[in-house]
């Protein structure tokens, strides 16, 4: 069994992202694409939503040539490029577009539940979800997933969007904890207690 892994920055008071939807107004350091790195480099396969693999696409691809990348952000643009990639969008998959192309399938949300079961049925490196917000949502409440690996972010944003919709309850068992010379952030890893 593969697990599921949902790695997200949060905010000490609970944001995903702040007011309007901006993401860059969380407490990014560079420890966090540094901890994003790891997590892809342990991962079997990126599980997106559509609106993250359209960011992922407009950013990655061209930071691998880019002279003035750091060297951790050429590492995951590379990454990215290889890894398998499943995304869940009700965009039919003839009409997606981009350098992913290749290395990507495309599912309908009416399917996603069941194919990524499947996904989880079968042997290899964890399925690592990024961002996705409302996808991993629904995938928690279909109990789907396996772990969290949160970085709480060393800041309160005061607004947002908050990381979970409050919809959907689950009972988590701390596997773990580490901090990063340099950075205030904590990530925390969690796994998602199976209920019934």
């Amino acid at each position: 069994m593969r697990k599921l892994i949902v790695t997200i920055l949060m905010s000490l008071d609970g944001h995903y992202e702040g007011p309007g939807g901006n993401f860059m107004a969380m407490p990014l350091d560079n420890e966090f694409d540094t901890h994003n790195h790891a997590e892809l480099a342990e991962a079997g396969t990126l599980l997106l939503g559509a609106r993250t693999f359209q960011l992922f696409q407009g950013f990655w691809p061209q930071m691998a040539g880019d002279p003035a990348a750091t060297e951790v952000h050429k590492a995951i643009s590379r990454r990215n490029g290889e890894i398998e990639k499943v995304v869940v969008s009700d965009t039919p998959a003839e009409e997606q577009d981009g350098p992913y192309r290749d290395t990507t399938t495309f599912v309908r949300r009416a399917d996603a539940h069941e194919y990524i079961a499947g996904l989880k049925r079968g042997e290899g490196a964890p399925i690592l979800m990024f961002g996705s917000r409302v996808l991993w949502n629904d995938l928690l409440a279909a109990g789907l997933v396996d772990e969290f690996h949160i970085v709480l972010g060393a800041g309160v944003l005061g607004g947002g969007t908050p990381a979970f919709d409050g919809k959907t309850t689950a009972r988590l068992r701390l596997l773990g904890s580490e901090t990063h010379a340099g950075s205030e952030n904590i990530v925390l890893r969690y796994a998602v207690e199976k209920q019934g």
